[in-house]
């Protein structure tokens, strides 16, 4: 049996009166953290304690009659969590906690108590929980959850959170589940390599693409592909009614009821996108960690690939814009978060998750794992082709899930059969699909073979007849 814990996000239905208390709570839990952070700050190194801590908080609930809005355990939720926030800037996870500021900081209440949420099953698609202060409230009932009969020590609630977003209040539950241990998966390996416009290329030719395309009428690239074309020209009216009424409002100048209802409406459009994209790596990812056994990605380092080009005053950059274009399609395929949820669901589905150093992908060979670095100059870039050190074309969407297949660590040396050479198969025909035992492998290390052939065998025997 495996001991898991996740969490499970549900849309709460509440009414005007419960949405402004829970407002009240979770800006009076944002105010605490700060007198929290400004107490903390400002006491000597030796007196930093939790009982410190804890005393200043219930004399602060004493004086201050606007935190009594804020139930007492929501309150002790502050404090354990900012003071696990220090415990990761100490062993070095986060950076150092800061005052949250009313516009830019989510709204969260904390209830910590899994007992006190009470939570049933009322409808097919609706459940009750429990409140504190604000009584029953129903929820978006989308997946089991064990309550009930079905709850014990191993399977239960163990608390939530109450978090608001441009959608609206929504409550995520933690769960803690025992559950049998997954059985090693005997699917087929395969290679992922991710882009702009296929968004997942695999090696076998089975592509995953949402139907999106990334390119807008006249050939100009879309920024909310995700819309509808009504939900876009509505956004496009609503900019441009914000970008009016800004126009209106002196510097200095509070913003207006009616401009703010004008940014929360674009925001609300621009969070239905971000839950579609979501929804479709979900079921994707679902898909391919149920149906492969080994899934083999290239370990990008994202933060660096939408770095702007536009460079220092002594040093400009170019192709500014279109580099800033091509930082927005990558940002908006969310590549991370698909591999993200890839590790954890093979892991699952008793599948592995294997990645691979980019640099070379893209000209390596599938057959003979032959790198030259005059490929990349000699590419051409209006071709569909991408032709490798030894002169084999390979269409250019695959290339580097092909190589991350077949030449990838832990995989190409075990796959091939026993006394076959790893340049006895061609281009066009790959090795044989049997699935067998890997070695362990770390990731950022190269893999080195026991019985690598050599570089002059692997060019005699992958050379085009």
């Amino acid at each position: 049996m495996v001991h898991r814990q996740f969490g499970h996000r549900a849309r709460l239905a509440l009414d005007t009166a419960r949405r402004t208390m829970l407002d009240e709570q979770a800006h009076a839990a944002r105010a605490l953290w700060n007198l929290l952070h400004d107490w903390w700050t400002m006491q000597a190194r030796d007196r930093r304690t939790l009982a410190a801590a804890d005393a200043a908080i219930r004399q602060a609930r004493k004086d201050i009659d606007w935190l009594t809005v804020l139930p007492a355990q929501a309150a002790q939720a502050v404090l354990k969590t900012y003071f696990q926030s220090w415990m990761n800037c100490w062993e070095g996870r986060a950076a150092a906690p800061t005052f949250k500021s009313r516009l830019r900081s989510s709204l969260v209440v904390d209830v910590p108590q899994g007992r006190d949420l009470k939570v049933i099953r009322v409808h097919r698609r609706w459940g009750m929980v429990n409140i504190p202060k604000a009584g029953r409230v129903r929820f978006r009932w989308t997946r089991e959850l064990p309550v009930g009969k079905h709850t014990d020590d191993n399977n239960r609630v163990t608390g939530a959170r109450l978090v608001k977003d441009a959608l609206g209040w929504h409550i995520a539950f933690r769960v803690t589940a025992t559950t049998p241990e997954p059985v090693a998966h005997t699917g087929p390996e395969v290679g992922i390599d991710v882009g702009v416009t296929v968004p997942l290329a695999l090696s076998d030719g089975n592509h995953q693409d949402h139907g999106r395309p990334a390119r807008a009428e006249h050939n100009r690239s879309d920024r909310d592909k995700w819309l509808t074309t009504p939900e876009k020209r509505r956004l496009l009216r609503l900019e441009q009614r914000a970008a009016h009424r800004k126009t209106h409002r002196m510097p200095g100048e509070r913003t207006s009821k009616r401009l703010r209802v004008t940014y929360d409406q674009i925001r609300r459009l621009r969070a239905t996108a971000t839950r579609r994209v979501v929804d479709w790596q979900h079921h994707t990812t679902t898909t391919l960690a149920t149906h492969y056994g080994t899934i083999v990605v290239e370990q990008l380092q994202i933060p660096n690939m939408v770095k702007s080009a536009r460079g220092t005053i002594e040093q400009p950059g170019t192709h500014v814009a279109q580099k800033s274009g091509l930082n927005r399609a990558i940002s908006q395929e969310a590549w991370g978060r698909t591999i993200t949820m890839l590790a954890y669901k093979t892991a699952r589905n008793g599948g592995q998750l294997i990645k691979v150093p980019a640099p070379g992908t893209s000209q390596r060979c599938s057959v003979c794992a032959i790198i030259t670095p005059a490929a990349a100059k000699t590419k051409p870039r209006s071709s569909a082709k991408t032709r490798t050190a030894d002169g084999r074309a390979t269409p250019t969407t695959t290339p580097p899930a092909t190589s991350c297949t077949y030449t990838g660590p832990a995989m190409r040396w075990s796959r091939l059969p026993e006394g076959q050479s790893s340049g006895a198969h061609t281009a066009s025909s790959r090795p044989p699909q049997g699935r067998a035992e890997s070695p362990t492998f770390t990731y950022g290390e190269s893999f080195k073979p026991a019985s690598a052939p050599s570089q002059e065998v692997f060019r005699s025997s992958c050379r085009r007849p």
